[in-house]
């Protein structure tokens, strides 16, 4: 058994969607013992996870951290909080937010690389956020960047599977 994700993200421009694209996430070292921690040793866990996009070319890496994400999320979107991640109870080994996707109305001219999956410490919610003891779950780099402009919408999707 292998624990993984996809990210699958859309851009609706005017109402009409231009592009949807999906790619598959790396697990952190941070958040698979955070995994291992809460389900196995007790530690408490995360109640509300929030994703992040990203708009610098970083690569995935198991070394990436929620205080050194190595990336440079992006903070244009109109939405004051990085949006929730609402998963549905886990059924068939997996859970996604399909039901409530992560919404994104971006802010201004930008090209958009990847995503990934924080959440806890001190500011979970918090656009940028690196400070307070949070955890990068995961993260990934698209196959092919995207570029976005203002009013662009992108709507996220993600699926946990094991």
């Amino acid at each position: 058994m292998k624990i993984g994700g996809t990210f699958i993200w859309e851009c609706f421009r005017e109402g009409k969607r231009i592009w949807k694209d999906s790619f598959h996430n790396a697990f952190t070292n941070e958040g698979l013992n955070h995994i291992l921690n809460t389900v196995v040793c007790g530690s408490t866990a995360i109640t509300a996870w929030y994703t992040v996009l990203s708009e610098t070319n970083t690569a995935a890496s198991t070394a990436l951290t929620y205080g050194t994400t190595g990336y440079t999320e992006t903070v244009s979107y109109d939405e004051t909080l990085r949006p929730a991640y609402a998963e549905a109870p886990a059924a068939a080994q997996s859970t996604t937010n399909a039901g409530t996707v992560a919404v994104f109305t971006i802010s201004a001219t930008k090209t958009m690389y990847g995503a990934g999956l924080v959440g806890g410490g001190t500011a979970g919610s918090t656009k940028a956020d690196t400070a307070g003891g949070g955890k990068l779950l995961c993260y990934a780099l698209a196959g092919t960047s995207r570029a976005v402009v203002d009013n662009d919408v992108i709507n996220l999707t993600y699926v946990l599977s094991a």
